[in-house]
């Protein structure tokens, strides 16, 4: 095991410009903080290279396992004081472990094409969080892949990790132009479902049991004219008070359940 005391150690400075964007495409790592988002990646055999810990700023009693089990696969464990793991992190109230993995190309090629999947495109999501929270809802109620379209935001933003709660571990998704993923859903006739307000067709009126995808847009202006233009259905989550319009994670996680929903019943009457 390995121990850290100065604050000008190369190794916690290469860790902190893994806040920084620039810093996690120059090295191809992120940084993954907290007890539940490093666990669930252990879980999902996601690589763990580096994990530092500082025990006086544990929340729980776990994380003496969890870090025996990082050992057991590898992970070097590296012991730093709490000022230092306070620098390192990027939330206000660490919770004493940060842990350092490789970044990966997710090409639209590995998507797993699965019969009357539920699918998810994302058109140039701009914030971290809800790109997390659509994640986190994804695996929730039970979607086979996300498209992520044009992307406005990295995959392996901190804030993106830690809203998804370890669901980007779990999930299947794929980064991609919106004609790519558009050329793939038309390939394996998948029904594209297009979120916006200008249509009269309420969401829990379209059957979502068979080969469906659902694509939703950017949080300022919606979807493209793209989408728009070549889904298969226009769809629209009805308006009951004075705001014309949800919070895209929001928005996305109502017509996911309600998909979620659909299929239940579906398999009880099978």
């Amino acid at each position: 095991m390995i121990e850290i005391t100065s604050h000008q150690n190369p190794r916690i400075k290469e860790i902190i410009k893994l806040k920084d964007r620039r810093g996690r495409d120059k090295s191809s790592k992120t940084f993954l903080e907290g007890y539940r988002l490093i666990s669930r990646a252990l879980d999902a055999g996601f690589p763990i290279e580096e994990c530092y810990f500082c025990p006086s700023l544990f929340l729980g009693t776990n994380e003496n396992f969890l870090l025996s089990s990082l050992e057991k696969t590898g992970t070097k464990l590296i012991r730093v004081t709490d000022s230092i793991l306070i620098k390192m992190a990027y939330r206000e109230r660490p919770e004493g472990l940060i842990a350092v993995s490789p970044t990966k190309k997710h090409p639209l090629s590995e998507l797993p094409q699965v019969k009357n999947g539920l699918y998810l495109v994302l058109e140039a999501i701009e914030k971290p969080g809800n790109l997390g929270s659509i994640m986190r809802s994804a695996d929730a109620s039970g979607v086979n892949g996300i498209l992520i379209c044009d992307k406005c935001t990295d995959i392996y933003n901190p804030n993106v990790l830690t809203a998804s709660t370890g669901a980007i571990f779990y999930v299947p998704f794929a980064e991609c132009s919106s004609e790519e993923a558009l050329c793939w859903l038309n390939e394996n006739n998948i029904t594209t479902l297009a979120a916006t307000p200008h249509t009269d067709t309420s969401y829990d009126r379209i059957d979502m049991t068979k080969h469906t995808a659902i694509v939703v847009g950017t949080e300022q202006v919606g979807l493209s004219e793209f989408w728009l233009k070549n889904s298969s259905i226009k769809t629209l989550i009805p308006m009951n008070g004075k705001i014309d319009s949800l919070n895209v994670a929001i928005a996305t996680s109502v017509i996911l359940f309600e998909a979620s929903r659909q299929r239940r019943l579906a398999s009880v009457k099978l």
